[in-house]
């Protein structure tokens, strides 16, 4: 490898069948933005090189069961659930008790990987259109310290948590009602999936997993096709901004927002299909044997 000695080329280029968790990030990192070097060898893989999103643990991330949460709800009830949950966490945060305020959640890293350039430049912005947004996470000092001065400065529209708390995390995804995730990169991410999960519409950048488990409204054109979140193209303030104002209008059309929450909910986050295309490859791999 270049007069070098590489690990990871030897077992991606004698692997029957080389695997990444999800679709688009297998033509990702086939490129050299992505690729770190290994973008030729992983093309030169063609067929054998698959992409396979992950599932979600469906027993543990349940609203209907979820122990976290102060009301359980369902896609055949979560109206009235959820309105809970909003209240119940925006009591808990100190924030404005407005079941009319789009509240905007975000459980992750802090750090410029997630997205977090952009929520910087752009927060003041969704403020003033009226939203209200929640932080949980650690990550850069830069970050940390940004999320925790927002929260000083704005109290009624701002919670900011640095730390972990998986309890929080879940109060989160299910009392927020968008989630945002404009990750610069993402492999495959789990979050997005949670809150469609909780009917919390995701809000993210069209990249690797993103990408392939949440379909943006313009895009639900084909049969069957239903709406589960928001989706921006291109990585930059303005786009992520854009989109999310397009979140915050399409959440005052009722009949809209309902049919997106319901079909987010109703999307199968479950490992069952991602196992058995594993059990293909697995199988395609013991044919050649």
């Amino acid at each position: 490898f270049w007069g070098h000695l590489n690990l990871l080329k030897g077992g991606i280029v004698f692997s029957d069948v080389v695997t990444t968790v999800s679709p688009t990030y297998a033509r990702e990192v086939c490129t050299p933005e992505f690729g770190w070097g290994l973008e030729a060898v992983l093309a030169n893989r063609g067929a054998d090189f698959v992409g396979i999103l992950n599932g979600v643990d469906t027993q543990e991330w349940n609203p209907a069961t979820d122990p976290h949460l102060p009301q359980n709800y369902s896609a055949d009830n979560w109206s009235e659930g959820k309105a809970t949950c909003k209240s119940k966490l925006q009591s808990r945060f100190g924030l404005h008790t407005d079941p009319r305020a789009p509240l905007f959640s975000m459980v992750s890293r802090l750090t410029d990987q997630k997205g977090l350039d952009l929520i910087a430049a752009k927060l003041p912005e969704l403020l003033n259109d009226g939203a209200q947004v929640a932080f949980l996470g650690t990550g850069e000092q830069r970050y940390e310290s940004f999320v925790k001065e927002a929260a000083a400065h704005h109290p009624q529209q701002v919670a900011a948590t640095v730390g972990f708390d998986d309890s929080l995390a879940h109060q989160l995804e299910a009392g927020a009602d968008m989630f945002l995730m404009p990750s610069k990169f993402e492999p495959c991410g789990l979050n997005q999936q949670y809150s469609m999960r909780y009917g919390t519409p995701p809000i993210v950048h069209a990249v690797g997993g993103l990408a392939d488990s949440v379909l943006d409204p313009s895009r639900a054109t084909g049969l069957g096709c239903k709406a589960t979140g928001f989706v921006f193209d291109r990585y930059d303030a303005g786009a992520f901004l854009d989109k999310s104002r397009e979140a915050l209008r399409t959440y005052r059309d009722r009949d809209a927002w309902n049919q997106i929450v319901v079909s987010g909910m109703r999307r199968d986050c479950s490992w069952r299909a991602s196992a058995l295309r594993y059990l293909e490859q697995y199988e395609r791999a013991l044919a050649r044997h």
